[in-house]
């Protein structure tokens, strides 16, 4: 991955925030299902994200949240030699915040080639911070390096999670944050994947933890976080798996195997 990829990147990211923010007062909002929403916001965004994207790549794959682009093509996912890059797309990544005109929401874009993460933009209008990230050159926010906290000490962490929609009282994902909650200074459910990472990689939070969230929900988040030195495995200490992410992020590799204990 170049310095052309992440132009364009952040080109089709800002196109989508532009998208966003025109219809940030007076949006069309459905359920995609129970308590899962999407607005004309998201699709026109995706839209504009998707054209500049592939204009500038011909050729390349592309995965987005809407409008049943939600499916990497196989060789893709299989990681094989001859795939093409694909653009890994969540439009925008913090739809209920949005709908209720809270302020964590953002747009995300990462790029997966030869089996991995590669590339990951995330742009947050409302704060108007870029975060940015290629395989092997550090991470940025608006162009200024970031780096994790060094916390060690659940005791004294700030720690994220995502919940999924319609979660009950007994599912696994409440006895966790419960096993968490008595162990960390305090924890926080902000409603935005992609914000979540770049947090822990800016050593806002540090740590956070998803067990339903999507691929384009992490994508860029993954190489962001990866570029500014945070620990990232599946949530019970195996194999992080970029298609079906369940993840743990934490700042320093104590902090992550304290918190994969109480998760696993």
């Amino acid at each position: 991955m170049n310095q052309k990829h992440l132009a364009v990147a952040v080109e089709a990211a800002r196109a989508g925030a532009k998208e966003l923010m025109k219809r940030r007062v007076e949006h069309v909002v459905r359920e995609k299902q129970p308590k899962d929403l999407v607005t004309d916001a998201d699709l026109a965004s995706q839209s504009a994200i998707r054209s500049i994207l592939l204009d500038a790549f011909n050729g390349y794959a592309f995965v987005g949240e809407e409008e049943g682009e939600d499916r990497p093509p196989g060789a893709v996912r299989l990681g094989s030699p001859d795939a093409p890059p694909c653009w890994v797309v969540d439009p925008l990544d913090g739809t209920v915040n949005y709908v209720h005109h809270l302020q964590s929401f953002a747009v995300s874009i990462g790029l997966y080639a030869a089996g991995k993460a590669r590339l990951g933009v995330i742009y947050d209008p409302v704060s108007d911070e870029l975060f940015t990230a290629i395989d092997g050159q550090g991470a940025q926010c608006n162009g200024q390096e970031i780096k994790t906290s060094d916390c060690v000490d659940i005791e004294q962490a700030l720690v994220a999670c995502s919940f999924p929609a319609g979660v009950k009282g007994g599912d696994p994902e409440v006895l966790r944050f419960v096993r968490v909650l008595e162990s960390c200074r305090s924890l926080r459910r902000l409603g935005s994947c992609a914000l979540n990472m770049c947090y822990v990689a800016s050593g806002r939070l540090d740590a956070y933890w998803a067990t339903s969230i999507a691929p384009w929900d992490c994508a860029a988040g993954v190489v962001i976080a990866r570029e500014a030195g945070a620990v990232l495995t599946a949530y019970d200490g195996g194999r992080f798996d970029d298609w079906t992410p369940k993840f743990c992020l934490s700042a320093t590799m104590s902090l992550h195997q304290k918190m994969t204990q109480r998760l696993s």
